[in-house]
């Protein structure tokens, strides 16, 4: 296991951004949004990031980790005109690219910095474009990045500093190679940085391999909650009574004015968004990744403004993505994994506002309930399904019981294999009993199959004739 050197500061007094070392263009860009007052991740993490030290950033979701990692960056990011990247922000989701480098364009309003994302879904050709025209910054997902940097458009020996935002989750989508090729073309001489909400024994194996002797700041253990997300859950029999009970509680669109619900797999969310359509037409949109890119960013735009209010989504939106007001998580599912549930509801109670997540689970996902409520060290209230909900006895393709075949007269008895039907020829018979094949043959034919072996056979035959 990996040792950290902990940077943790209890019941630290609260300071303003103009008391960190910032300049004045950056002062000016958060004045313009309306930020004084960083957040305890943004405090923490300000010196050993500006120090050059690789650090890991453990923090609950919605309290500002990019902000934690680019406020220095950009402090120390000087301005030149070079042509390739000097920082290199892997993020897993080309949302979160989208939105990473909305948030930096924002910071370096009174600033000259050239910023480009570059994602899978789209053109190549017009990225590679993009890229070509020079870079301070290049936030990417590994596969394009990858994609890129093979066919050499895109050069990363000027790279100082690298963040891996929600590194676990490009390990859950199988993105462990390309980031070790990454890795691998990357100059030594870097600066790392990794900021998630929860850590996993990959996660610490793969900084044990790449960083070097990390700072880690951790405002809050790995997996705990924010204190300003109520938590409730519902124990519900099946799929299309959850149906039932989203519709009787979606009805009510005052307290329900921007609800996110997470579903497992994309078959699901289609299926759930065609139920709830025909109440809900107007007002319900779904993004996962068979969607278009056009697609997944109107929706959430389209979201995000206010225009539908109900938003069906798979874990793809479940990390990092940040939309404000959000009123309700709703958990169609009980996670399998307990990290995907705290990203989950990680979409509420952003930036300390009040937040309400419902979890609905059925006596299969019990399990994973438990693993939850084990992470978090703390038990989700459950409540009673309202009287008016009807309890539907309809199952899904994949809630129908398992049917074995029994009696089958076309298998045998535990599946045993029966004898053959003829009894093996005698050349089939033969064993293979090892030893030199050339030693065998001339036992067999009698006779050299050497010319050293030819000469001394000759003279011991004339021996043999006196």
């Amino acid at each position: 296991m990996i040792k950290y050197s902990y940077f943790r500061i209890k019941n630290r007094p609260t300071v303003t951004f103009r008391e960190l070392n910032l300049s004045t263009q950056l002062l000016n860009a958060l004045d313009d949004l309306g930020f004084e007052i960083p957040t305890l991740i943004q405090q923490q993490a300000f010196s050993p990031v500006m120090s050059g030290k690789d650090v890991v950033g453990i923090a609950q979701t919605g309290t500002g980790k990019t902000y934690a990692y680019m406020l220095p960056i950009l402090r120390m990011l000087n301005y030149s005109v070079q042509q390739n990247p000097r920082v290199l922000i892997l993020v897993p989701t080309r949302e979160l690219v989208v939105q990473v480098v909305d948030e930096i364009e924002k910071l370096t309003t009174y600033i000259n910095v050239r910023v480009t994302g570059v994602y899978g879904g789209t053109n190549i050709n017009t990225q590679k474009q993009a890229v070509s025209q020079g870079l301070d910054i290049v936030v990417a997902t590994p596969g394009r990045l990858y994609d890129l940097a093979v066919s050499r458009t895109l050069q990363l020996k000027s790279i100082q500093k690298l963040v891996i935002d929600e590194v676990d989750v490009m390990l859950d989508l199988g993105f462990r190679h390309q980031l070790m090729n990454i890795f691998d073309i990357l100059p030594q001489q870097r600066q790392n940085i990794m900021f998630s909400a929860t850590m996993t024994d990959e996660v610490d194996q793969m900084i044990s391999e790449t960083f070097v002797k990390p700072q880690k700041i951790s405002v809050a253990k790995s997996g705990t909650p924010l204190e300003n997300i109520k938590q409730y859950g519902y124990k519900v029999p099946n799929f299309y009574t959850k149906v039932n009970l989203l519709e009787h509680l979606l009805s009510d669109k005052e307290t329900y004015h921007k609800t996110l619900i997470f579903v497992g797999f994309k078959k699901i969310a289609d299926r759930l968004f065609e139920q709830l359509e025909q109440r809900y037409a107007e007002e319900i949109c779904i993004i996962h990744s068979n969607k278009t890119q056009n697609y997944r960013l109107r929706s959430i735009e389209q979201f995000r403004k206010g225009e539908n209010r109900i938003l069906i989504a798979t874990d793809v939106m479940a990390r990092g993505l940040d939309i404000e007001n959000v009123s309700q998580v709703i958990n169609l599912d009980t996670p399998e994994y307990p990290e995907n549930y705290m990203h989950r509801i990680g979409r509420t109670g952003r930036a300390e506002k009040e937040g309400v997540s419902y979890v609905l689970t059925t006596k299969k996902e019990e399990e994973y309930l438990d693993d939850i409520e084990s992470l978090m060290e703390m038990k989700i209230e459950q409540l009673d399904i309202p009287s008016i909900v009807e309890i539907s006895d309809r199952l899904t393709p994949e809630e129908e019981p398992k049917i074995k075949e029994i009696n089958n007269p076309h298998k045998r008895p535990n599946d045993e294999v029966g004898p053959a039907f003829h009894e093996k020829k005698e050349k089939n018979r033969k064993v293979n009993q090892g030893g030199s094949y050339q030693r065998e043959i001339k036992k067999k034919y009698k006779k050299p199959k050497t010319k050293g072996d030819k000469t001394f056979n000759l003279k011991h035959k004339k021996r043999k004739k006196r």
